[in-house]
């Protein structure tokens, strides 16, 4: 019988992509900020277009927290960092990116990679994490909490980079604790288990991060930052504790599958930065952004 989980993995992969582009383009949109301010995400939440991309967010959490109940963790997160291909399709259809040579071929090795971690991923229940794995989730979120504090401060680049990778692994903290989470049965289990609530802590510091990251620097750098330090830490822990299995024999396969997957995300940040920062400056020019809105040097996921 097929897992229900690829179902999932299929449609989540796809509401992260329209997630990523629109609300890229509504932090490109957003005053630039300086310090580590919640209100970031009230001042987001005023752009019908975050609101729109930050449902289709969340329907993509939902979907890739369903997804972790069979399906492990490598193929799950190297499948979130996949939706930017999705990103730069859409770019071409809606946006009318231009498509180079070198994109084609980025994504071609992204269909590759993922098709590599799909074939070699064996589905199976978690194991539960146990006392030890709650307090070194909450451990980790006091560190990214306080370590971001400090980082905001950081402008450019190494600003993008720093909050682009605390997001990350706020991000990979909350797909650790969504795995054994998933596979609670009981609504009354589920609402009472501290997994639960370390969830949501992680993603809400996660998703203020990421707001921040997009604000500063470079595209390539965030996305390129949150991709890697999303998606390895999570794959590490689900292969060591969380009972995540590849098919025997097929090892091989899913390491290279994994690397090709986050060498293409990455390059594919190469040509998703300045198109996207391009249509912004055409949208103002027609009139659509007030004169005082940022293109960026400094935006976005």
């Amino acid at each position: 019988m097929v897992s229900s989980g690829w179902c999932f993995l299929a449609a989540m992969i796809v509401a992260y992509g329209v997630a990523n582009l629109l609300q890229s383009v509504a932090a490109a949109r957003t005053t630039v900020h300086h310090t580590f301010d919640p209100g970031l995400l009230l001042r987001l939440a005023g752009h019908r277009t975050y609101l729109v991309g930050l449902a289709c967010q969340v329907g993509g959490f939902v979907l890739a927290f369903l997804a972790r109940r069979d399906l492990p963790l490598f193929l799950v997160q190297a499948s979130v960092a996949a939706g930017l291909g999705v990103t730069a399709i859409l770019g071409v259809l809606v946006l009318k990116w231009r498509l180079p040579t070198a994109e084609i071929v980025l994504l071609a090795l992204l269909f590759a990679g993922v098709t590599g971690l799909v074939l070699s991923a064996q589905p199976a229940q978690s194991r539960p994490l146990g006392p030890t794995g709650l307090v070194a989730l909450a451990a980790a979120l006091a560190v990214i909490a306080v370590v971001g504090f400090f980082a905001v401060r950081l402008h450019g680049a190494p600003g993008s980079v720093a909050l682009g990778s605390l997001a990350g692994l706020a991000f990979s903290a909350a797909a650790v604790a969504a795995r054994p989470l998933a596979a609670v049965t009981s609504v009354e289990e589920f609402v009472r288990d501290p997994l639960l609530y370390l969830l949501v802590a992680h993603s809400l510091v996660g998703q203020l991060l990421l707001g921040l990251a997009m604000q500063r620097g470079s595209t390539t750098a965030a996305v390129a930052a949150m991709d890697a330090a999303g998606a390895v830490p999570a794959a590490i822990v689900g292969l060591l504790l969380l009972n995540d299995r590849i098919w025997p024999g097929r090892e091989w396969l899913a390491a290279l599958g994994f690397l090709a997957t986050l060498a293409s995300v990455i390059g594919l940040t190469r040509y998703a930065e300045p198109q996207h920062h391009h249509e912004v400056a055409r949208e103002r020019v027609r009139g659509i952004l007030p004169a005082g809105a940022s293109v960026h040097p400094h935006p976005r996921r």
